[in-house]
């Protein structure tokens, strides 16, 4: 089952950057009562994603790439996301 920020994550990341891969994961539930749990069902989130676009790219600018795609979701309507960004093969 998915969510409406995961779907919108799903087509954000889509949009941006052509993953070959894409899983978008709520972990919400194991966050019941921790900090930044909001009560929606929707606080934290694991993304895995495989793209072309981040062969020959450093770690952390992969990170960036996906949250910079993903616009006001992270740290405004997601309190966290745990990102595990790829390119093809690795």
């Amino acid at each position: 089952m998915t969510t409406p920020i995961a779907d919108e994550i799903t087509r954000k990341l889509t949009a941006a950057l052509q993953p070959t891969q894409l899983a978008v994961i709520n972990d919400s539930h194991q966050h019941l009562g921790h900090s930044g749990h909001d009560g929606t069902g929707e606080s934290h989130f694991t993304i895995e994603i495989e793209s072309p676009a981040f062969v020959g790219v450093s770690r952390i600018m992969r990170q960036r790439m996906v949250n910079a795609a993903l616009g006001d979701i992270p740290g405004q309507r997601v309190h966290a996301l745990a990102i595990r960004a790829r390119a093809p093969g690795e």
